[in-house]
């Protein structure tokens, strides 16, 4: 739990308060009569911001009053700035989200073809030429696996083959 200093608009967190007040003797929970009697107010948890996946995620962006009650505020985020390194090169917010986009899709089509793969190694035995199986649909469903990276959806929607039936 968090809490708002109402003179001077601090934010402690429960047990930041219960330092404060090292004589004091409160109960396992602070009630809101407390709370008030030490001139605080409860900062009760507020909605996340509504994202787009992969790329966007709901990031905690200070306390907002709403109608008298203190709420955690979220906005839309990873937020993008004009970077400079130490040689003085600028990297504008564009090629900065451009990168951060480019890293997410990376990682999830890592992600994928590691699935791939083992799906691959895993019905390897079924081209064997005495494996006891028909090999035909074994090899459509390997086929399809390899085939994944070309899906409309690659890398975030991806729709896996189904296994044939041994």
């Amino acid at each position: 739990m968090e809490l708002r200093n109402r003179t001077t608009g601090a934010v402690i967190t429960d047990r930041q308060f219960r330092d404060e007040y090292p004589n004091t003797s409160f109960p396992q929970t602070l009630t809101p009569e407390i709370i008030d009697s030490f001139g605080y107010d409860p900062i009760l948890e507020g909605p996340q911001a509504t994202t787009t996946p992969p790329y966007e995620t709901s990031i905690r962006s200070g306390i907002e009053e709403v109608n008298g009650q203190w709420f955690t505020k979220y906005v839309v985020g990873p937020t993008f700035t004009d970077t400079t390194d130490e040689d003085g090169v600028v990297t504008t917010a564009a090629e900065n989200e451009a990168a951060y986009r480019q890293r997410i899709d990376d990682e999830a089509a890592k992600r994928v073809r590691e699935e791939r793969t083992k799906l691959l190694s895993n019905t390897d035995w079924t081209q064997l030429v005495d494996a006891p199986v028909d090999a035909s649909p074994w090899a459509i469903y390997r086929q399809a696996l390899r085939d994944i990276t070309s899906q409309s959806g690659f890398p975030h929607d991806v729709t896996w083959p189904e296994e044939p039936s041994t």
